[in-house]
């Protein structure tokens, strides 16, 4: 199996993949491996509707499209946030 190197990687980078790694339960090793693993098997940029990038919608652009799609709740149901209270409440 080949072997793959990146020089002058900055402190920083490093420490937040250390960070990373240990935060997902795996080696540096195992995180860059699942980073590459994902890349690799992304689907490629061609296969996406013209002028969408994955993973890089901000929060307001997804609370546009969430309104825009459920305009108004549903009335007499129950709201997330008093959900996860109760169950929270409960523990």
């Amino acid at each position: 199996m080949p072997n793959l190197s990146i020089k002058d990687v900055p402190e920083a980078w490093a420490e937040a993949l250390r960070q990373r790694a240990s935060r997902n339960h795996r080696s540096l090793q195992g995180e860059l491996m699942a980073i590459v693993e994902h890349a690799v098997n992304e689907a490629p940029a061609a296969a996406l509707p013209r002028g969408v990038r994955r993973g890089w919608k901000s929060i307001e652009q997804i609370a546009a499209e969430h309104l825009e799609k459920y305009p108004q709740p549903i009335q007499g149901g129950p709201l997330a946030v008093d959900i996860i209270r109760e169950d929270r409440d409960s523990r």
